[in-house]
């Protein structure tokens, strides 16, 4: 049976003993139901994971000690960041999900001229936690041992004015070029999808001023959440580490 995993945010170092917050201490005691001696695979986000060993166990508190570092790795070596346009419901909790699986290596919600979600500055900071959450989440099931930077939400003007490196991608169904026709710059691929109805065309305009090119993925126009998701594994297949 396969050891569960868990994220830390403290420093993690063999033979030191580790109080965890209630809300893993509850994950470790009532979803996984680990009982004291039960072993638990940690990490860190600082790359590698440790064996670790659950001490003490209450409703509410939990110690843990890590007894083996494994150095391991499972990031990609392409390096995707994904702006997105905020969509309403799940369907954003499924991309922020779906894409930390797939190795990004960032993600920054946009806001845009057609998003539909309107969102104080208190609603957007407890979103961008949620995001977060469920990036550990996905990285604590397909075993990557560093989290995606979920990055505070930010309209598209800011995002396109902030300087960023790599082969810049813009989804678009009447793209006439596909992204295998472009290779990525130093293995960096910064790739920015419309929210549902896409974007406005002076964003787009926008968006090519900024060194974007237009890319389609096929004659189907495919959902907002589900065309990163399809970019994001043929990005993977061509030049990062899906086989």
């Amino acid at each position: 049976m396969r050891i569960p995993r868990l994220y830390v945010e403290q420093p993690l170092a063999i033979g030191v003993p580790l109080e965890l917050d209630s809300h893993s201490a509850r994950y470790l005691r009532s979803v996984l139901r680990l009982s004291e001696g039960d072993s638990v695979v940690v990490f860190d986000g600082r790359g590698g994971e440790y064996r670790a060993v659950l001490e003490t166990s209450g409703k509410s508190s939990a110690r843990i000690i890590a007894k083996e570092f494994d150095p391991v790795e499972r990031e990609s070596p392409l390096h995707i960041h994904l702006a997105i346009g905020i969509s309403r419901g799940e369907r954003m909790d499924l991309v922020v999900q779906k894409a930390s699986e797939l190795g990004i290596a960032e993600i920054t919600p946009l806001f845009t001229q057609r998003c539909e979600v309107k969102l104080s500055q208190a609603r957007t900071i407890k979103k961008s936690q949620h995001w977060r959450q469920i990036a550990i989440n996905a990285c604590q099931q397909c075993q990557r041992n560093r989290l995606p930077d979920v990055r505070p939400a930010a309209t598209i003007g800011e995002w396109l004015c902030a300087s960023q490196s790599g082969l810049k991608l813009l989804l678009d169904h009447r793209g006439e070029r596909g992204i295998a026709q472009r290779a990525p710059i130093d293995n960096r691929v910064v790739l920015l999808v419309g929210p549902e109805g896409g974007f406005e065309a002076s964003e787009i305009a926008a968006a090519e001023r900024a060194g974007f090119i237009p890319v389609g993925l096929g004659p189907r126009i495919l959902r907002t959440e589900t065309a990163p998701i399809a970019a994001l594994g043929i990005l993977q297949a061509l030049w990062g580490d899906l086989q």
